[in-house]
C-alpha cells in the first residue's frame, strides 16, 4: 500500500484536522461511491469515510496508480499527485473497513473516480508541411486536398473540437483569397475567384498558412497550431478539343474514335449533353473520355453538331464545367445533278440573230455549295431534228446559257427542237431535256380596246386581292406564243405598287387588283397609266405607241380606322426585383384620321403593370415574381379619344430574369428518425431545394448552428450539391424528439441562407425498421356536447314510442265503437224480423 510521508502527509492531515468535513458534506459512512475530479491540480483531499464500531481502520485497493490512496486511521481518501485524463480517464478502487485484528468489517465497496478533462493539449497537425496540386479552372468549392489535425483532449467536449482557417496566403494578388478551407473538415478548394483566375502561366505556386484551433475556435484562450500548405497550380486537363471534322457517309466500322477529353479529377463519370433535342445524338463517350461517332453522318441531313461533354461524380453531381464540342460534317460527292425543272421550254423568234442568248438550263446539286463536288458542267448530247444542221444551238459549259451560233432558224424548216443536255459533276452525270419552240416574229403591238377606262371609287379598307377593273387589249401575232401574250403593267401613277394586273393566258384579259392596303390619308386619288407589252422583243422597226396605253383613275374614300401601333408586338426583359413604378416599355400608336389615342391594358391578371393612358409608358405596379410567371403577356389597347369603339390591340411580353430571392428550404417526405438504442453509424438523408432558376446544377451548403449543444450532439456531412447526411455524434440519446437547427446556403448571387429547425425523433422501432409509437387508450367521460346529443336522441326515441302507443289506443277505440254500432244495427234488424 502506498503510504504518505513527509510534507504530503502533513498537508493532508492538516487539511483533515483544520476543516469541518461534515459541514462540507465530504464525509460519510463507507458505501459504493462515484467521484468526478478534474485532471491536474496536484495533492487534493477527496472524501473521508467515517468509522463505525468495531471499525478502527480503512484499506484501499485497485487502480490507485501511485496517485490515489487512503489514510488508514482517519479514512481520508486523497490524491497524492495530479490525475491525467489522457493517461487514464477512470480509476476503479475497492475500499474496506477493518477491526483491530485486521478482519473486514464492511466492504469491499466500489469507489470509482472519473477524471474530468481540461483543455491542456494543443491541437497537432499530422504533418509539418502539406503539398497539393490544383488544376486550372477547377470548380469552386471542389476539394483537391485535406489537412488534418488531432487533439488529445476529450473528443466529447469542446476541448477537442477543432476549427480550421487560412491565416496567410502567399502571394495574394487579389482582394479575395484564391483558396478556401472548410472549417470543419480541413478540405481546401479553389474559391470562386480562384476558379476563374488561377493560371500556371501567371503564378504556379502558392503557400498557405493554415491554422487549427480547439474549443471550436470560440474562446480567446483556445490553443492554436499552424502548418504550411504548398499548392502547385497545373494547366487544366479539362479542355475542349479543336473543331472535329468528320467526312460524311463514312464506310468505317462504327463507332469510330474522333476525340478525347480528360477531367482534372480521377474516377469521374463522363457523359454527353445536347441542347438541340435531336431525335438521336450520333455520338457517345466512354469511361475514359473517348468520344465516338456511332453511325455514318449525312451532311445533306445535318452539316454541324454542337453538344457538351460533362463529368459527374458517383452521386450525379457535376465535377467540371461543361465543355462545348463542335463537329463539322465534311462533304463528299454523293449527289448527282438534278434538272430544274425536269423539262426546260424556250421560245425563240425565227429572226433571232446569231450569238443571241435564247435561255438558260438550270440544274442543282445537293453537295456543298461552292465546292468542286457541286460544280456543274453542261454539254449538248443530241439535237432532234438535226436540220438544217446538227449544231443549231450552243450551250455555255459552266453557266448552262443556250445561244444561237448563227442566224439560221426557219419556222418552215423546223418549228420545234428537242435537245438532250448532259449535266455532270466530278462523279455523276444527268441528262436534262430542253424543248425549243421557233415562233413567228413579233411584228404586231398590243392595242387596247379603249384608251380611257374612266374611274372607279373604292373604300380605303377594300381587301387586298379585290378586282376593281377588267381591261382588254388584242395582239395580231401568232396565238399562244410570247409574241402575242400580253403583259399589263401600271406605268405611271402608282409609286408604291398598290395595284397589280394579272393576265388570263387564254383571253389576254387583264384584271386590276388591290396589291397593298389603300390609305385615304396618304393617297385619296390615283391617276394610273397602264401599258400592254409582249414578253418577246419586237422586230426591228416596230415600236410600242399610244395604242398600247390606257388611262384609269381610282378614287379612295375615307373610313374611320382604328389606331395603328408602330410595332406588331412589344417585348421587354427585366429583373424580377426591379422597384415598383419602374418604366419597362413605351408603346406608340397613331390614328390614321389624326384623332387622339388613349392607351389601356387588358389581361393584367396579376396586377403587375400599369400604363399611362396618354403617353403609352408602361410601369410596374406591384412586385414582380419570376417564380409565379416567367413570361408575362398582357394586351395593350389603343383607342380613339372621340370614338372608343375604334381600338386596336397588340401583345406586350415581359420576360422576367431570375434573381436569387428565394432562400433554400428542406424537402422531406417524412421527418427523419433514429432507432433507439443507437448502435453507431446511423445517417439520415436530407435534401434542399429552392424556387429560383436552375442552371446546369444547384449547389447548397449545409451546416449546424454554431452552438455547443448542437455541435456536441450532431454532425452534418455533404453528399452532393443538394443532399447531406445528418448523424448523431454519440449513442447517449433518450427516446424523444430533438430540434436540430440547420443552416442551408445556396450558391446564388447574392447567396441566401435559411435556418431550419429540423425535428428528429429517437424512438423505439418496429420490426420493419419504422418508428413505433404506442397508442394508449384514454378512458374519459363524454364531453358536454356529446352528453346533450345522447340525451336528445334518447328523448326522441321515448317520444316516438309514446306516440306509437297513443295512436294504437285511438285506433283500437275507433274500431270498438264501429263494432258496437254494427252490433246495435244488427240487433235492430233482428227485432224487426221477429
Amino acid at each position: 500500500m502506498f503510504k504518505l510521508c513527509g510534507l504530503q502527509f502533513l498537508l493532508v492531515v492538516h487539511l483533515a484536522m483544520c476543516q469541518n468535513l461534515g459541514d462540507l458534506h465530504v464525509s460519510g459512512p463507507l458505501k459504493d461511491m462515484n467521484f468526478s475530479i478534474p485532471e491536474g491540480g496536484g495533492v487534493r483531499f477527496i472524501y473521508q469515510f467515517t468509522s463505525e464500531p468495531p471499525t478502527v481502520s480503512f484499506r484501499a485497493t485497485g487502480e490507485k496508480d501511485g496517485i490515489i490512496d487512503i489514510v488508514p486511521k482517519t479514512g481520508i481518501l486523497y490524491l497524492n499527485g495530479s490525475l491525467d485524463w489522457e493517461t487514464k480517464a477512470v480509476h476503479r478502487l475497492q475500499v474496506e473497513s477493518l477491526d483491530e485484528k485486521g478482519n473486514i468489517v464492511k466492504g469491499p465497496c466500489a469507489v470509482t473516480i472519473y477524471v474530468e478533462d481540461i483543455n491542456d493539449n494543443p491541437p497537432e497537425f499530422d504533418q509539418l508541411k502539406y503539398a497539393g496540386v490544383v488544376r486550372q479552372n477547377s470548380r469552386p468549392g471542389k476539394p483537391f486536398m485535406y489537412v488534418h489535425a488531432t487533439d488529445r483532449d476529450d473528443p466529447t467536449t469542446p476541448h477537442a473540437q477543432l476549427t480550421y482557417s487560412i491565416l496567410h496566403h502567399f502571394p495574394n494578388p487579389y482582394e479575395e483569397m484564391l483558396f478556401q478551407i472548410d472549417n470543419v473538415t480541413g478540405a481546401i478548394s479553389p474559391s470562386r475567384k480562384g476558379s476563374h483566375y488561377l493560371d500556371p502561366q501567371k503564378q504556379d505556386t502558392f503557400t498557405l498558412v493554415v491554422t487549427v484551433k480547439d474549443m471550436a475556435g470560440m474562446t480567446m484562450n483556445a490553443f492554436t497550431s499552424s502548418a504550411d500548405v504548398i499548392i502547385t497550380v497545373k494547366e487544366s486537363l479539362w479542355k475542349a478539343p479543336p473543331i472535329i471534322h468528320i467526312q460524311e457517309n463514312s464506310t468505317q466500322v462504327h463507332p469510330v474514335n474522333i476525340s478525347q477529353v480528360h477531367s482534372n479529377e480521377p474516377d469521374v463519370i463522363y457523359d454527353l449533353f445536347e441542347k438541340e433535342k435531336l431525335p438521336r445524338l450520333p455520338f457517345s463517350i466512354d469511361e475514359n473520355g473517348v468520344i465516338y461517332v456511332t453511325e455514318p453522318l449525312d451532311r445533306e441531313e445535318k452539316d454541324t453538331y454542337s453538344f457538351f461533354a460533362i463529368t459527374k461524380d458517383n452521386t450525379g453531381e457535376l465535377v467540371d464545367k461543361p465543355l462545348q464540342i463542335q463537329v463539322i460534317v465534311e462533304d463528299i460527292n454523293d449527289n448527282p445533278p438534278v434538272c430544274q425543272p425536269a423539262l426546260t421550254v424556250i421560245e425563240v423568234q425565227e429572226n433571232e440573230g446569231g450569238g443571241s442568248n435564247i435561255g438558260t438550263l438550270f440544274a442543282t446539286d445537293m453537295d456543298e455549295k461552292d465546292t468542286l463536288n457541286s460544280r456543274l458542267q453542261f454539254k449538248i448530247k443530241s439535237q432532234v431534228p438535226a436540220v438544217p444542221t446538227s449544231n443549231m444551238f450552243f450551250i455555255q459549259q459552266d453557266t448552262g446559257v443556250l445561244q444561237l451560233p448563227s442566224h439560221s432558224l426557219n419556222k418552215r424548216i423546223a418549228s420545234n427542237y428537242s435537245l438532250k443536255v448532259l449535266v455532270t459533276d466530278a462523279v455523276f452525270e444527268t441528262i436534262c431535256d430542253v424543248q425549243i419552240h421557233v415562233i413567228d416574229i413579233n411584228d404586231r403591238i398590243p392595242i387596247f380596246e379603249k384608251s380611257d377606262y374612266d374611274s372607279v371609287t373604292v373604300v380605303e379598307n377594300v381587301p387586298v386581292g379585290t378586282v376593281i377593273l377588267e381591261i382588254q387589249a388584242t395582239d395580231g401575232d401568232e396565238p399562244a406564243t410570247g409574241s402575242s401574250y400580253i403583259i399589263y403593267q401600271v406605268k405611271e401613277g402608282d409609286p408604291n405598287n398598290s395595284f397589280i394586273i394579272e393576265t388570263d393566258p387564254e383571253t389576254n384579259r387583264g384584271f386590276v387588283k388591290i396589291n397593298k392596303a389603300l390609305d385615304f390619308e396618304a393617297a385619296p386619288v390615283y391617276n394610273l397609266v397602264i401599258n400592254a407589252t409582249n414578253p418577246e422583243p419586237l422586230v426591228s422597226g416596230v415600236q410600242y405607241n399610244s395604242s398600247s396605253l390606257a388611262l384609269f383613275k381610282v378614287f379612295v374614300t375615307n373610313v374611320d380606322e382604328p389606331p395603328v401601333f408602330r410595332k406588331p408586338v412589344y417585348k421587354a426583359e427585366v429583373s424580377e426585383d426591379i422597384p415598383i413604378n419602374t418604366l419597362v416599355m413605351m408603346v406608340e400608336a397613331y390614328d390614321p384620321e389624326g384623332d387622339t389615342v388613349r392607351y389601356s391594358l387588358e389581361g393584367d391578371v396579376r396586377k403587375w403593370l400599369k400604363i399611362d393612358s396618354t403617353t403609352g409608358q408602361i410601369y410596374t405596379a406591384s412586385t414582380l415574381d419570376r417564380e409565379q410567371q416567367q413570361m408575362y403577356t398582357v394586351e395593350v389597347v389603343a383607342s380613339e379619344l372621340n370614338n372608343a369603339a375604334q381600338k386596336s390591340k397588340i401583345s406586350f411580353v415581359l420576360h422576367l430574369n431570375d434573381v436569387n430571392d428565394n432562400p433554400p428550404k428542406l424537402v422531406m417526405e417524412y421527418p427523419p428518425f433514429f432507432c433507439h438504442p443507437l448502435t453507431g453509424g446511423e445517417k439520415a438523408l436530407i435534401q434542399a431545394t429552392d424556387d429560383d432558376e436552375k442552371h446546369f446544377f444547384s449547389s447548397f451548403t449545409f451546416s449546424l448552428v454554431n452552438d455547443m449543444n448542437t455541435r456536441n450532439n450532431w454532425e452534418i456531412s455533404k453528399v452532393n450539391g443538394t443532399h447531406a447526411h445528418l448523424s448523431p455524434k454519440h449513442l447517449n440519446f433518450e427516446q424523444k424528439a430533438y430540434n436540430v437547427p440547420i443552416i442551408i446556403n445556396d450558391n446564388g448571387r447574392p447567396p441566401l441562407e435559411r435556418k431550419v429547425n429540423l425535428e428528429v425523433k429517437v424512438c423505439k422501432c418496429s420490426s420493419e425498421n419504422s418508428c413505433f409509437i404506442e397508442v394508449q387508450r384514454e378512458h374519459s367521460w363524454p364531453s358536454t356536447g356529446q352528453a346533450i346529443g345522447i340525451l336528445i336522441g334518447v328523448l326522441l326515441i321515448i317520444g316516438a314510442i309514446i306516440g306509437g302507443v297513443f295512436f294504437h289506443m285511438k285506433y283500437k277505440q275507433k274500431n270498438e265503437k264501429k263494432s258496437h254500432q254494427k252490433d246495435v244495427k244488427d240487433n235492430s234488424e233482428l227485432n224487426k224480423l221477429a
